[in-house]
This record gives C-alpha cells, structure tokens and sequence, in this order.
C-alpha cells in the first residue's frame, strides 16, 4: 500500500460523492483488550473528524455504513449500545453540523430502532433539511439488496395501477425510487480494516465506482489516510467499460 508520505492530493479534483464502509471497530478494540463498544465509541470519534475533512475539502456527499440489516445479529448488548452511541453523537454534533450547513440523511428503514434513537435522529433530520452544503448520508438498518427491492416493489405497484407499463421503466427510474434518488453515484467506495468486499452496500449505485482499500481500521483512519485515500483514487483512469 502506499506510503502515507507520497500523495499527492489534488483539490481541484475532489470526488463529489465519497462513500465508506466503516470497518473495523471490533478488532480495534479486541486489540487493545477492550470491549467492542469501546471500538464503536473511538469510531464515532474518528466518523466526527472525517465529516470536517469532507467538509472542508469540498466533497458535496458523504455516506457512511454505520448499521447494516445484518448487524441485527450482533449480540443485544453490542447492538443496544451501538444505537444509544448513534444518540449521544447527533446530540453532541448536531449544532455543529447544523452551524456548518450540513445536511443529515438516513438510507435505510430505522423505523427498527429504540424511540430515543428515533427521536434523534429525527431532530437532526429537521434541524438540517433546509442546509446547503455537505450532505451527511448514514446508512442505517440499511442493506443493498433491500434498497432494491424497495423500488422494485414501488415500480411494480406503480405499474399495477396503471401509471407505468413494464417497457417504460428504465434504469433511472429504478435510481430514483432508491434511497439515492436525486444523488449522484459515489465515485469512490473507501473501506478500512484490509477486508475486501462490499457487504451489500451501495450495490446498485457502485456498478462504476472506483474502490479503495485500506488496512488502517476505522477508529485509526485519520483525515490524513482519508486524503491519502482520494487522491489514490485520483490516480485511477475511470473508462467505464470504454478503453
């Protein structure tokens, strides 16, 4: 892997679109001989620090995977802790965000989780909705495969009653029925801890997104590996299946 001490990061070329699978809050912890929630704690850290880098480098979305359909299998109390840290960081950040024109948005059905979670989040959603500039994406009880099938569903009914016939739909109509609809496709798809798949994220809007790849885990990745990360990307010749 690169050096962190050879980039060379192009601000004129920022990605519009940055999504990160955030990973490896786990075995940070296990590492050090504390517990997971430990390691999601020192995450939600290192998630504040790169939602300023973001800011200020101009990125215009970030979306972030904090909770997949998967993670339900967790333990209860890894889980129960998971989302009480989710309501200490949006009430402890919120009047930042908000005072920094960010704008918060939920991808995934968080109807699921504990009423205070809810409530939260909530707030921010209000807070936020009116400001301009970064937009803030957290994933949350949110799976690729469900996404889709979520707009298929509203295609599917659409065409039931009569408003849509199957050979009218096309791909953006399927784009815009995703929790994505009016976002453009991230260019880059960051994921930290030295794993290498997508685990059912972004599936539909990743078809031509460059992916990066770090072993830095989440609660370690600094703005500075965040930057090192971009400008690998920077270094990427996109065809989009061209030559």
């Amino acid at each position: 892997m690169e050096s962190k001490q050879n980039y060379q990061l192009d601000r004129e070329r920022i990605p519009q679109h940055v999504a990160i699978v955030m990973d490896g809050n786990g075995r940070w912890a296990k590492k050090r001989g504390l517990p997971r929630l430990a390691g999601h704690n020192a995450g939600m850290e290192a998630l504040k620090e790169i939602v300023k880098r973001s800011d200020v480098l101009g990125v215009k979305y970030l979306t972030v995977y904090a909770f997949s359909t998967e993670n339900w299998k967790r333990p209860v109390e890894e889980v129960s802790g998971i989302f009480k840290l989710l309501i200490v960081y949006m009430k402890k950040e919120l009047d930042e965000l908000h005072a920094n024109n960010v704008k918060v948005k939920i991808f995934g059905d968080y109807s699921r989780l504990p009423k205070e979670s809810i409530d939260a989040l909530e707030t921010a959603l209000e807070k936020t909705k009116n400001n301009t500039g970064l937009t803030f994406n957290i994933a949350l009880n949110y799976g690729g495969r469900d996404e889709i099938m979520r707009a298929v569903r509203r295609l599917a009914a659409e065409c039931c009653d009569g408003q849509l016939t199957a050979e009218q739909l096309t791909e953006d109509m399927v784009s815009d029925r995703l929790y994505t609809g009016g976002i453009p496709d991230p260019e880059v798809v960051i994921r930290t801890s030295g794993e290498l798949r997508l685990s059912n994220f972004l599936l539909w809007q990743s078809a031509y997104s460059e992916f990066v790849f770090t072993d830095v885990l989440w609660p370690d990745f600094s703005p500075e590996e965040y930057e090192r990360c971009i400008a690998e990307f920077q270094g990427r010749k996109r065809r989009y299946g061209g030559v």
